[in-house]
Order: structure tokens, then sequence, then C-alpha cells
């Protein structure tokens, strides 16, 4: 089954390639849905031979997938469907408003899928070393989508997501290096099994710094605090699409890296010493998240602010460990992406329809767009953790888990700051989609559409959600 590996992980890269031809570029108004879609197919079929027959291996050993790595992949693809399907009503919508060319729109799809085959190559590497490349990689290449509007704002996010992730992943080098050294002295590499199979024979000064370091790097690129400054610059400011897969996502594998670089120190140091690291992290995230998003103003912000709750949920549930903490982890990962991308595509839209993404100006969503406001407004309900989707049952599963686990003092903060950003989240929405306009009651109401394409994108993810849960 190596040839699935190498399939999935050249479906991207090809399309990329295909965004550069240009008597091609008609033809490929839809090839970016089509791409993942056929990413997807593969992934599935890949996690499936994983279950079946165990880790696969391709390229010389410079890629593995195992059944981690399987799962990220599903994710991956699973969120650019809906993201490149809703990209064709993005960019019309942008070129009739004259902030946008069909160049833009080729150097768009390049660039999304250069990003889509560096998240699959980071979740398949094999080696420490490869998947901190991988990773750095989808920086170089987001930093241009995220300015891609050009405007003075976009680039200062653009700047500002650049200094600090390379900061972030300057430690993770530093990591990486120090374990290489550790691994080099007890006859090892960086190979990401063999350095869990051989941790015993680690040093574990080294090893603790190392550990550190790799978890404080990735940490910063998956959004979490006290490196999390650059992600409501960037979600704010990037397009509707690449918001869906940066937060849904680029977060995600960000977190990957963590979860291997935890295995690691588990096995060389005990499960205290990076538990430990994950909870004051996950606190702080939730912290930050809640009160900031109290005050909040601008709806794109809101939403990356409760990705940082998310993946600080995410650090919480990998830090209490076990196979209930692990399974409900996973599913959030995957719901959350899944949401995530129907708000950032829904906020798109609506940005897009109002010229605003200020809260305070957008009032009355649901007669304006009825499409569009149930969606988000079932989007905001699942972020909020209500049944009947999935984030309800995995923050069921963390919180008992966590109290099992003998972080009760710890779940029962992490329950308060999720009720906070909840109460924070419904407030503002509400006001967005019943409040009146401005102006009062006799105000305007244009209709704020959503082609047909866009509505599919926004619509089944939030199913697949729901029969998760």
């Amino acid at each position: 089954m190596a040839i699935l590996v190498v399939v999935v992980l050249a479906v991207p890269a090809v399309t990329a390639l295909g965004f550069l031809a240009p008597a091609w570029r008609r033809g490929m108004v839809w090839a970016g849905a089509a791409s993942a879609a056929a990413s997807l197919a593969v992934a599935i079929a890949l996690a499936v031979a994983v279950v079946r027959g165990g880790p696969v291996t391709a390229l010389g050993g410079l890629v593995r997938a195992d059944a981690l790595s399987a799962f990220l992949l599903v994710v991956i693809s699973a969120v650019a469907v809906p993201a490149t399907l809703a990209t064709p009503g993005h960019f019309a919508a942008e070129r009739a408003a004259g902030r946008a060319t069909a160049r833009t729109a080729a150097r768009h799809g390049l660039l999304v899928h250069l990003f889509l085959a560096a998240m699959t190559l980071a979740v398949l590497a094999a080696n420490l070393g490869l998947l901190w490349v991988s990773v750095e990689a989808t920086t170089v290449v987001t930093a241009f989508l995220v300015g891609q509007s050009r405007t003075r704002t976009a680039v200062e996010a653009a700047w500002k997501y650049v200094v600090i992730c390379s900061a972030g992943l300057a430690l993770a080098l530093l990591g990486t290096l120090l374990l290489g050294y550790a691994a080099g002295h007890a006859g090892g590499s960086l190979d990401l099994a063999g350095l869990a199979a051989g941790a015993d024979g680690l040093d574990s000064g080294v090893t603790r710094i190392a550990v550190t370091l790799l978890v404080l790097g990735f940490g910063a690129k998956a959004g979490l605090a006290p490196l999390h400054a650059w992600l409501p610059d960037a979600h704010s400011q990037a397009p509707a699409p690449v918001s869906a897969l940066m937060s849904g996502v680029l977060l995600a594998v960000a977190f990957y890296a963590v979860l291997r670089v935890k295995v690691v120190s588990d096995a060389a140091l005990g499960t205290g010493f990076a538990r430990g690291l994950l909870v004051v992290m996950a606190l702080a995230s939730l912290f930050v998240a809640a009160t900031l998003l109290l005050a909040q103003r601008d709806y794109k912000r809101m939403l990356a602010y409760s990705s940082i709750e998310h993946l600080g949920l995410v650090s919480f549930g990998a830090a209490v460990g076990g196979p209930v903490a692990t399974a409900a982890v996973l599913v959030h990962v995957l719901g959350h992406g899944l949401v995530k991308a129907v708000l950032f595509l829904g906020a798109g839209r609506v940005a897009q329809g109002t010229g605003t993404s200020r809260i305070d100006r957008v009032r009355g969503l649901a007669a304006r767009g009825p499409v569009l406001a149930g969606c988000l407004g079932a989007g905001v309900l699942a972020l909020a953790g209500m049944p009947p989707f999935s984030l309800f049952a995995s923050e069921l599963g963390l919180a008992r888990a966590g109290f099992a686990g003998g972080l009760g003092w710890a779940t029962a903060l992490v329950l308060v700051l999720v009720l906070v950003v909840a109460a924070a989240l419904a407030g503002h929405t509400t006001r967005m989609l019943l409040g009146e306009p401005p102006g009062g009651p006799g105000a305007a109401r244009a209709p704020v559409t959503v082609p047909r394409a866009t509505r599919v994108a926004l619509a089944v993810p939030l199913v697949a959600a729901a029969v998760l849960g």
C-alpha cells in the first residue's frame, strides 16, 4: 500500500503545478475542489489499509503512515474540500468588487495546494528533521496567502506571522538538534519510531531541554500561549478559504508535531514532564481566549481567538493522556476543523456582503441571508460544545478523562473558561444574527447572497460534525 502514500503526497503537488500553466487556468476553476476530494478518498483508503495492515513506509523510509498520521490526512482533506469548493465563489465576489483578478485566483490556487502538500508531508514525515522542514514550509507558503490582499493591515499581519512563527520554529530547530545529539550518543537517529523505541537510552538532561524547546516551538505554530499573538491578525486578514485551512488544519498539523514529541518525552522522562508543560500552555491559552473574547469587536478575530481556545482544549487532552482522552482529542481535532471551516467561510461571505468585519455593524443577518445565518448560528452552537455536534462528545470525554486522571482542579478551571468563551461567542453572534441594523427598524436590509457551491461547503461539514457526535 506504499503507492497510496505516494499518491496522497502527489495529488496536491500536481494540482499546484496545474495552476502554473496559463492555458489550463480557465479549466482549473474547480480543479482545487476535485483535487481535495481525490485526496480525501485516497486518505480514507490509506487509513483503512493502516488499520488492517499496520504502518506503511514509502520513498526509501522518508515517509511513514501510521494510525495517527493517516487520521490527520483525513482531517486535512476533509477540511480542504469545503475550503476549495467555496473558493470560486469567493473570488467571483472579489473580482466583481475589483479586489482580485484571474491571475490572483491562479496564484491563490498554486499557493493553497503547495500549502496542502506541505501539511501532507508534515504528517507523513518519518524523521523529526523532515517534520520540522515541512512545518517551516507551511509558514513560507501561508505568509504569501495571509498578505494576499496587499493592504497595509494584511502585510503587517503576514510579517507578524512570519516573525513569531519563525521565532517559535527556531526554538523547535534547536530542540531538534539537541534531541539529535542525545539520540546520536545513544546510537540512534531522528527517526520518530526509533526515537520512541530507544528513548530510555537518551540523556535525561539534554532530552528535557530539547522537549521544552520543541513543545514551545511547535506550540507557537499551533497558536498556543505564550507565542499565540500572530494568530488573530493572520486569521482575520487571510482570504476566507485560507483562514478555514489555517484554523481548521494548520494548527492541528502543528500540534501533531507536539504529540510526536510527547511520545518520546513520555518514554524518556516519564509522563509528568510533558504533562506539566502542556497543562500550563493549555490553561494559559484558554485564559487568553476567554478574556479577549469578552470585549471582541471583530467577528473574524473572534473566530481566531476561538481557535486558540480549542487548541488549548486539545493541549489539555494530550496532557491528560490515556485512551479516553486521546480519542477525545482526535474527535475534537476533526470536529473543530469542520466547524471552523464553515464559520470562516461564512464570515468571508458576511464580510463581502456587508463590507465590514465589525460585530457592531452587522445586524439582522437572519433576515438578510437566512441560509448563511443558519449555518453561522449552528456553527457557533457547535463551537460552544452543544449537542448533537461532535465537539460536545469530545469535550465531555476530555472532562471525564481529566477528572479520572488526577487533574480535577485543572479540569474544573478548563470548564469554567470554556463556559466564559461559549457565553462570549453566543452573545456576539446573537447580536449579529438577530439585532436591528444600524439606523433602526426602518434601515435598509441589503440581502447577503451565498453561491450554491458555497452553500454545500457550509452545510455538509455541519452535517458531518453532527453525525460524528
